[in-house]
């Protein structure tokens, strides 16, 4: 009964929940927790913001990127232009960038899309804008998809000691539940000098879309499951109380003998515990190994563990009130049924 219980929960709801894991983790990826502000040249915002931001909680990740301006491979002046931006922040080592270069501020690296444009195959060489300042380029970086906008790119970073103009500013929350708080506190700590030439865009949208999907999926879930577990409970509450009836001459012997009230309740739980026990995890077992072999996504093993502790626990609480009418009977009537 109990592994049934338990194959039939993990079989049913676990894959509804493993689902639903698996959609709530593609919403909790970096980009469904994105900040980005745009600021245009007038807006006045500096890479300081990132010094401000760094003291912020619930922000996991920030970078400032610089205007962008037009670089060409140093040894072939009239090829592809590609768009370089300055870079500032302490999170761009997520990106490939190191923390520090033989040429800091003036080394870039770049993405095998802009890196390709510019003729550099082997991930090494020189850039040059059109004032005629050379870049090295140290190699080649990997940007999210959540940055993909800025491709093709190549990045020079900077410590933001001084202030520098800074066009794009991309801040990542810890939790998509976070985006609607961290959004105002990038705002109020901008401290450009004409908020009207900035654009702010989130992903609050798709935070609440995170809750909406995971509140009904999870009331789903939770309703079949106390279905389940109450059946399974009232079966085995009936299953029990028909063995405490065939056994009823072998607990009037024991009683006869002088097994107190109390032994006679500890064995019959003891049993059960022991009983369900074994069921839960052949039954949990079964199911996993189905779940495996069926493609679909596992629950995880907190889930299935504690399915396997609630039907363990609904066993002996359904085994308890027949191992108290066990103990309840009177021996000398019970040894006179033939």
């Amino acid at each position: 009964m109990v592994a049934g219980l338990c194959a039939t929960v993990l079989l049913t709801t676990g894959r509804t929940v493993g689902a639903e894991q698996a959609v709530l983790g593609s919403i909790d990826s970096a980009g469904t927790r994105t900040t980005i502000v745009r600021a245009e040249p007038a807006a006045g915002l500096t890479s300081s913001v990132v010094t401000r931001l760094s003291t912020v909680d619930g922000i996991e990740w920030v970078a400032a990127f610089g205007p962008a301006f037009d670089v060409t491979n140093t040894l072939i002046p009239d090829g592809t232009k590609v768009a370089a931006r300055f870079a500032y922040g302490a999170h761009l080592t997520s990106i490939g960038i190191p923390e520090s270069s033989a040429l800091p501020g003036s080394t870039a690296w770049g993405t095998a899309l802009s890196l390709g444009q510019l003729g550099l195959v082997d991930h090494a060489g020189s850039v040059t804008n059109q004032s005629g300042a050379n870049y090295p380029v140290a190699g080649q970086m990997d940007i999210p998809d959540w940055l993909g906008f800025l491709e093709p790119a190549l990045f020079v970073p900077r410590a933001p000691v001084e202030p520098e103009p800074v066009a794009v500013l991309v801040v990542v929350a810890e939790r998509p539940d976070l985006v609607a708080a961290v959004a105002p506190a990038v705002q109020s700590l901008l401290a450009v000098d004409d908020p009207t030439k900035i654009t702010i865009t989130t992903s609050e949208a798709l935070a609440q879309l995170r809750a909406l999907v995971q509140g009904q999926l999870g009331a789903f879930g939770r309703g079949l499951v106390l279905l389940i577990l109450a059946v399974s409970g009232l079966l085995v509450a009936a299953i029990l109380t028909g063995l405490v009836t065939l056994r009823r001459k072998d607990f009037g012997r024991r009683r006869a003998l002088g097994a107190t009230r109390g032994l006679i309740v500890s064995i019959l739980l003891t049993q059960t515990l022991v009983l369900a026990t074994l069921g839960a995890a052949l039954g949990s077992g079964v199911a996993s190994m189905v779940l495996a072999f069926s493609g679909d996504p596992l629950p995880g093993l907190a889930f299935t563990a504690a399915i396997a502790v609630l039907a363990i626990a609904v066993s002996v609480v359904a085994a308890l009130i027949p191992a108290v009418v066990a103990a309840r009977r009177d021996p000398i009537r019970e040894l006179r049924v033939p």
